[in-house]
């Protein structure tokens, strides 16, 4: 397991922290090089001090086309190829549809649908080449939509759809193209949103499994680099969650909408109350980079 990487170059996103250098760690450790690519100069520094000759990083926002190039095209020269990409950075905001601050929103669609196309787009002539592969990070969020989170629900699926039509795209140019759909992992996006909002954890509590439990970074860091190995169409975290992909219509239906309707009439208004509460624009919800 050791050698899984051996040779090959990997540009992740979201670097800094949470998914995204815990995946850069584990590749590294299994021989492999990584381009670190994020929002927090001081800690992309500090992870590639940390992993030596094998990391470098560059500052760059996901929301900025140029600036995605930019990194990319300097990574593959530094490195002289690239052969995997984790589509990784991704944010999240809270508070209802009729509440949320309509910036929050926007962002939150921007960095994580439009952000995974400017990754893709930038990578994808380089992964031609070496016959690679992309690995674009949705979420269960895809699946099963939650109020209070309508701007995160609607960009993951979004960003399913976005990597399942560039997998079709990738056919004839060789690469594989996989979706990646975490649960809630063990993270500071997770830890914050249940601390600054009671109610979320509430609902968290309700749903069911796998969706009212929290799987562990390390965890999630070793489903996502053995779908890298294996160039995964789906990656499940946990394997669980194939559960709600399979049954999605469902969950979608009339059928289901009786149980939602109650569920929700207890906890919307208390989340409304609770960001309300806060005292801060709702993207104080929003971490810099990726979270999960």
């Amino acid at each position: 397991m050791t050698s899984t990487f051996t040779g090959r170059v990997a540009v992740v996103t979201g670097a800094a922290r949470g998914i995204g250098a815990g995946v850069a760690r584990e590749y590294v450790r299994r021989g492999g090089r990584v381009a670190l690519i994020g929002l927090e100069p001081d800690e992309l520094k500090s992870l590639a001090a940390e992993l030596g000759d094998a990391a470098a990083w560059w500052e760059a926002d996901v929301r900025d086309t140029n600036a995605v190039t930019t990194a990319v095209n300097a990574a593959a020269t530094h490195f002289g190829r690239i052969d995997d990409v984790l589509a990784n950075a991704g944010i999240a905001s809270y508070g209802t549809v009729r509440q949320i601050d309509p910036e929050a929103f926007e962002r939150v669609v921007d960095v994580n649908l439009n952000g995974v196309f400017r990754t893709l787009r930038a990578t994808i002539p380089h992964v031609i080449e070496t016959k690679g592969y992309l690995l674009v990070v949705s979420s269960l969020a895809a699946f099963t939509p939650l109020a209070g989170l309508a701007p995160y629900n609607a960009s993951k699926a979004g960003v399913e759809a976005l990597a399942l039509a560039t997998r079709q795209e990738m056919w004839v140019q060789g690469v594989k193209v996989g979706v990646c759909h975490p649960s809630w992992i063990d993270t500071d996006i997770v830890r914050g949103a249940e601390a600054d909002l009671p109610s979320f954890k509430a609902i968290r509590s309700k749903l069911p499994w796998p969706a009212n439990g929290t799987t562990t970074l390390e965890d999630c860091v070793t489903a996502i680099c053995h779908g890298i190995a294996k160039k995964k169409r789906r990656v499940y975290v946990p394997r669980g969650v194939v559960v709600a992909n399979l049954t999605k219509p469902l969950v979608s239906s009339a059928l289901a909408e009786p149980i939602a309707r109650r569920m929700v009439k207890k906890t919307v208004s208390a989340m409304e109350a609770e960001v309300a509460a806060l005292g801060r624009n709702h993207s104080g919800h929003v971490p810099v980079t990726d979270k999960a």
